[in-house]
């Protein structure tokens, strides 16, 4: 019995290579595209609405072009219509604009917003720097990973 497919096999990618992220090609595209750090569920089908691809396709579907298409509107979201309030970092404090942060962008301003709490001595900034809880949270019986407590033997 051989294997039906819907697209050619030559012309299905199994992995697909999109902002430095693989992309399972048997996913469908929105749910695939949820793969790259930065993409949601919501992010990923308003994408896929703007460059007006199928969203029953599958990601191993799509031409480069498709994928080209994909590339630019993350590049610049608010230039293709996407809301300032969609973005998922709607103000920057030291340059003051809105953007879609992706893949490791995400990793790197998070660690620059730390090292800046922690440069002013904000209470959330030293509060990661002595690994205690940071947003108010009890502490007294919670929150031990990684600390050693208990009650000492008399020797």
């Amino acid at each position: 019995m051989s294997h039906l497919s819907i697209v050619p096999n030559n012309e299905f990618t199994h992995i697909l290579r999109i902002q430095n992220t693989n992309v399972k090609g048997k996913d469908k595209v929105m749910f695939g595209l949820t793969a790259i750090k930065g993409i949601g569920k919501r992010f990923s089908n308003l994408i896929l609405k703007l460059a007006e691809i199928d969203l029953d396709k599958r990601a191993g579907e799509l031409k480069e072009q498709d994928i080209e298409t994909i590339n630019k509107i993350l590049a610049n979201p608010t230039e293709w219509g996407v809301p300032k309030w969609f973005l998922n970092r709607p103000s920057d404090p030291r340059e003051g604009t809105s953007t879609q942060l992706i893949a490791n962008q995400v990793d790197t301003k998070l660690r620059e917003d730390l090292e800046r709490l922690k440069k002013i001595k904000n209470h959330r900034g030293l509060r990661h720097f002595w690994g205690l809880k940071v947003r108010g949270q009890h502490t007294n019986s919670t929150g031990r990973k990684g600390r050693t407590l208990g009650v000492q033997r008399k020797k």
